[in-house]
């Protein structure tokens, strides 16, 4: 297999490092990231300037770009050769309910959603994450990959949250769960007297006592109790229950 690696980390992230090691026996390897942290552009792509993709060592490409900017030019010219597989991560914390919003580990991967094997995100969930947690997770990566990749719809990939356990349950198929409103910004002066914010942290989950509809818990259950969590997400972001609703509600409107 060819596999492109990415992330939103930076190309010399410890994560990404552990990734590109541990997947080596499947083929070849090759990591475009970006050259340094790029978390929360989501899909963003640069339009505004050139990319100036730089291999700093055989097989790894810095880019002045988005993690999404990484993925697209390495499927769109960037190489004389096609790529089987995108994996991206292992991103530094967790990417659970409304982080795929924003997380540019996410958009990294869904760039990559048009190839035969569906693309992956990885996270690792803790707190002051070791060089060694990140080389267990990716074993577990390169197991998942090695035992063949599950079949899914075109423009789907999977979003994987690892927890930082001593021990891993298993994994779990699971459904985006829900994050409550986020932490309040934080407001400061600066040292010239202008008035600067930082965004606020993100919200908790929100409780959810009961499985879907399927059977199956959230990505947040399924963290909290040790296990890996495994998420089919989509491109299309219709909501088709509401489609007809509301087609039919609008039908005597004029818009």
């Amino acid at each position: 297999m060819n596999i492109l690696i990415s992330n939103d980390d930076g190309v010399l992230a410890p994560g990404i490092q552990a990734l590109a090691q541990a997947l080596q026996p499947l083929g070849r390897i090759v990591i475009v990231a970006p050259e340094t942290e790029r978390s929360g552009y989501s899909s963003a792509l640069t339009l505004d300037r050139p990319l100036r993709p730089v291999e700093i060592q055989p097989n790894i490409w810095a880019v002045n770009g988005t993690p999404a900017d990484c993925v697209y030019l390495s499927m769109n010219g960037l190489f004389d050769f096609e790529f089987d597989l995108v994996v991206s991560g292992i991103n530094n914390g967790a990417n659970l309910g409304d982080d795929i919003l924003y997380s540019g580990t996410v958009g990294a991967a869904f760039e990559g959603r048009l190839m035969k094997h569906p693309a992956i995100a990885v996270s690792l969930v803790g707190h002051h994450m070791a060089k060694e947690d990140y080389t267990l997770a990716a074993q577990w990566v390169y197991e998942f990959i090695q035992n063949g990749l599950p079949q899914l719809p075109e423009r789907h990939i999977l979003n994987i949250n690892i927890p930082d356990v001593t021990q891993l349950k298993g994994a779990l198929v699971t459904y985006q769960g829900l994050r409550s409103q986020a932490k309040p910004i934080s407001s400061h002066v600066d040292p010239r007297g202008r008035q600067v914010y930082w965004i606020g942290l993100s919200g908790e989950a929100v409780a959810e006592p009961h499985k879907d509809e399927s059977g199956l818990q959230s990505d947040f259950y399924a963290i909290n109790h040790d296990y890996v969590s495994i998420t089919p997400i989509q491109m299309d972001a219709t909501n088709y229950q509401v489609l007809k609703q509301l087609d039919d509600a609008l039908k005597n409107t004029v818009l």
